[in-house]
């Protein structure tokens, strides 16, 4: 989505913004711009108010746009991706003890029970799924 999605919802930008209100916003959009009126709505508006609602509706979702939308522009610089901006604005130490970890969990399942073994694609997938659920908070 580009732009703001707070204004997209007719919303303030705050951070202890409810859940009940980020619904009862993206409702009140969306009643009043559906394609399906009788009127035909506004679908570039309902467009913009569905992708809003989609990045706003979680605690987690209101902080990474919320941070977006207050960080201060960064200058283009070639070779560095959002990723990496996102690490070294976020917990860079907490990222890397983690990475530490998930690798460190994969390589004694992979050494004790062998490669081929389906416990062990198991323990590599459980170790990767906790990373990227775990630090996702730590990037934003």
């Amino acid at each position: 989505m580009t732009g703001d999605p707070f204004d997209a919802l007719g919303l303030d930008r705050r951070g202890d913004l409810a859940d009940d209100e980020i619904r009862a916003a993206w409702r009140r959009v969306a009643a009043a711009t559906h394609p399906d009126r009788a009127d035909g709505g506004d679908p570039p508006a309902f467009a913009a108010a569905a992708a809003a609602y989609t990045m706003l509706r979680t605690r987690t979702g209101r902080g990474e746009a919320l941070a977006d939308l207050l960080a201060p522009a960064a200058p283009a610089r070639p070779g560095v991706t959002a990723l990496g901006r996102r690490i070294r604005r976020g917990r860079p130490l907490v990222v890397a003890l983690r990475v530490l970890a998930a690798v460190g969990v994969s390589l004694i399942a992979v050494l004790a029970a062998g490669w081929q073994q389906p416990a062990t694609a198991a323990v590599i997938t459980g170790a990767v799924t906790w990373l990227l659920l775990t630090t996702r908070s730590d990037l934003s």
